[in-house]
């Protein structure tokens, strides 16, 4: 989970795993751990069972973990080119199927018919809005 949208970016992925019958680790961001706890938290009030979704926490030994480990079978990782890269490497020769999404910097196409001063203001707060 990246730090910089550390319940949005769970969110897109964890229930949909866990419903589709999948366990499900989840590693937050060194820099903000407290929002998937949180999740978590929820999830465990709304019935989900206990060891269905799992919080692992960590740095570089919990991604290689993560990466080494044979009972995953998938990673998907947003964040920054650096570290996605590692990630799609190492799990990708350890057979795993690895989703890397990185470098992500809210690309749009401002269609000529739009509100130019509107849209930029749009892109610029989805962008920034949430950089601290």
């Amino acid at each position: 989970a990246p730090f910089n949208f550390p319940a949005m970016i769970p969110l897109w992925m964890f229930p949909v795993a866990c419903t589709a019958g999948n366990t499900f680790a989840m590693k937050p961001s060194e820099k903000t751990p407290g929002a998937c706890m949180l999740l978590a938290q929820l999830a465990e009030e709304a019935g989900l069972p206990p060891g269905v979704l799992n919080i692992i926490h960590g740095s570089v030994p919990t991604v290689n973990f993560l990466c080494d480990a044979p009972q995953i079978k998938a990673i998907s990782f947003v964040g920054g080119n650096t570290a996605g890269e590692y990630i799609h490497a190492r799990g990708t020769a350890n057979g795993k199927r690895v989703q890397a999404n990185l470098g992500a910097k809210n690309h749009a196409t401002i269609l000529p018919d739009a509100d130019r001063e509107a849209t930029v203001r749009a892109i610029s707060g989805a962008a920034f809005g949430a950089a601290g």
